[in-house]
């Protein structure tokens, strides 16, 4: 067998159905499907079954371990050459096998991953975090299937590898988030060169609401402090931006509020009749706002037109807007807080992070 698909479920049978579908619609069908529940109160069993006829499916259900310690459950019972490692969230489209198949005859490789895309079918809001995950706006366009100059770091959503090479690196760690970065680069550096196979392209849900997605980048900027401690060397400017850019918007929005209140200050002195000092107050106040508030408006104007165009929608690149700053200020925040807690503090990683990864 040429293939194991291997899929880490968490409380998400809905999800389940429709990759299961988008799996039974593949032009190629030399693979298995391994599904393993990951100790979910809402189990996708039933899903499952109803798909038996019609794939090669195993389910498997095991106490609750995180996703990463899930997929090693189902690469140590798969049967296929490859490994092709994804999320319950995505849906694929009918050639997806076909340009892994592709890409491997061209040009053979140990491992792999491909880019995420946004379905006409997702919500407005599920629109805006596909666009805010993958713009260049935001993150570089990187995740959205433009090839890194130095290396590619394939992701747990879209990733594949040859079953052997999995084995021997021992699969992922027992990191509960940040553990899909973790293993590429163990596979860095074990001396094998990951590809992007820009073809072979998944539609990702992601999070459904905004609170749910700050948790999730607030969790990724906290793993990449973890990651650097790991993987020393391995930290990069380009992962600091989020940072620099949330102690930025905060900075504005206090020169903002700094405006504000010399305007305010200036009012009360007009009405004591000190006209004078007034007119200064007033003068700093209104340009401290405006030297606030222009840069995030500006921003956040680039943010709409760009997404509006791209998703053709006024209303997705409307919510573009507070998806953009979730994403670089929820990262920001948590790679901060890493950095707090793990560098200057000296808090091993079990120890810093206990209440957001291990309960």
């Amino acid at each position: 067998m040429k293939y194991s698909i291997i899929v880490p479920v968490f409380n998400r049978p809905d999800e389940v159905e429709e990759l299961l579908q988008s799996l039974v619609a593949q032009t190629i069908n030399d693979f298995e499907v391994i599904i393993v529940e990951d100790g979910s109160s809402i189990p996708c069993e039933e899903v499952c079954r109803k798909y038996e006829q019609e794939l090669q499916l195993r389910y498997f259900m095991k106490p609750n371990s995180g996703p990463g310690q899930s997929r090693n459950y189902g690469a140590e019972r798969a049967d296929g050459d490859y490994l092709l490692i994804l999320d319950s969230d995505v849906v694929l489209p009918k050639d997806y096998l076909k340009a892994i198949e592709d890409e491997l005859n061209a040009h053979p490789c140990e491992a792999f991953g491909g880019p995420d895309a946004s379905h006409p079918s997702f919500t407005p809001v599920q629109k805006a975090i596909s666009y805010s995950m993958t713009s260049f706006f935001t993150t570089g366009g990187i995740r959205g299937g433009k090839a890194k100059l130095d290396k590619f770091y394939p992701r747990s959503f879209n990733m594949g590898i040859r079953r052997d090479v999995y084995l021997a690196l021992g699969g992922f760690s027992k990191m509960r988030f940040g553990e899909d970065i973790d293993f590429s680069y163990r596979i860095c550096e074990a001396g094998y060169k990951p590809r992007l196979f820009s073809q072979a392209w998944v539609w990702h849900k992601r999070r459904t609401d905004f609170r749910k997605f700050f948790r999730q980048v607030f969790n990724s900027g906290i793993a990449r402090i973890n990651l650097a401690k790991r993987h020393p060397g391995t930290l990069k400017l380009v992962h600091l931006l989020p940072a620099v850019f949330t102690v930025g918007v905060i900075c504005l929005f206090l020169l903002i509020l700094n405006g504000i209140e010399l305007y305010a200050e200036g009012e009360w002195l007009d009405a004591h009749g000190l006209r004078p000092t007034d007119n200064m107050h007033q003068g700093v106040g209104l340009v401290s706002c405006v030297l606030g508030l222009f840069p995030l408006l500006l921003y956040s104007l680039i943010i709409f037109v760009h997404s509006s165009i791209k998703n053709r929608s006024l209303w997705v690149g409307l919510l573009s807007v507070p998806a953009a700053f979730v994403q670089l200020m929820g990262y920001g925040f948590g790679f901060i807080k890493a950095w707090w807690k793990r560098i200057i503090l000296k808090q091993d990683e079990f120890t810093a992070f206990e209440k957001n990864f291990y309960q």
